[in-house]
């Protein structure tokens, strides 16, 4: 475990099965990694966690792969801010890529291979900043849809600012946006020039852990 101090912010006890847990912490980079078949999430960020990038990492063969946000009523969450970049979400995965709760997400330059429930999900009115992402929809008709409001009515989350700008949708993939677009929250969601969807497959192809050797560039 990596932690600041031993006071850390909060109470920890055992470990409850995620990959990468982030406890009460800011400013923390997560990247080059490949992740997999963990007893919980693949990364965790919760308890008023903030200033987080996610990058050039290799997601498979998980269930619920990125929860962003400790619970709907954790009002500290609020003013969470995280990047997600450059990540390959591969094959194997079902949902929760991520799932946010509350704060401001940019989901830029990723690629997303064939979820099985939906890519992107929220359920307490979360900024999603969506850009220059591949999204490939897997067979399955019932499942072509990115995204997905986790236990909300339309009647809400239809005020929710959900934007897909240079996605590039394929297979019958659907992004469903909603709110009216205020500059505000977007730029509270926005870290970094998007390139083009059609750059994604470069981009991504050094996801994951790196092969490094000592004294020599990785």
């Amino acid at each position: 475990m990596v932690r600041s101090s031993p006071g850390h912010y909060g109470w920890r006890t055992m470990a409850d099965g995620d990959g990468i847990s982030i406890f009460g912490a800011s400013h923390v980079w997560i990247d080059h990694n490949s992740l997999s078949n963990c007893a919980d999430g693949l990364i965790d960020a919760i308890m008023g966690s903030t200033a987080i990038t996610i990058s050039n990492n290799h997601f498979t063969h998980h269930n619920e792969v990125m929860l962003l946000g400790h619970s709907d009523s954790y009002t500290r969450d609020k003013q969470m801010q995280v990047t997600i970049a450059y990540n390959h979400f591969g094959e194997g995965l079902i949902q929760r890529m991520p799932r946010c709760r509350h704060g401001y997400f940019h989901v830029v330059n990723n690629d997303y291979t064939q979820w099985e429930m939906y890519a992107i999900g929220g359920s307490a009115d979360p900024t999603i900043n969506s850009q220059g992402n591949r999204f490939l929809a897997p067979a399955n008709a019932f499942a072509k849809e990115v995204t997905k409001r986790v236990g909300t009515a339309a009647g809400v989350w239809r005020h929710w600012n959900w934007r897909s700008e240079g996605d590039l949708l394929l297979n019958g993939a659907h992004f469903t946006l909603s709110g009216a677009g205020a500059a505000a929250s977007y730029a509270r969601a926005s870290s970094l020039g998007a390139k083009s969807s059609s750059m994604v497959g470069v981009i991504t192809s050094n996801a994951g852990a790196l092969v490094c050797r000592g004294g020599r560039r990785c």
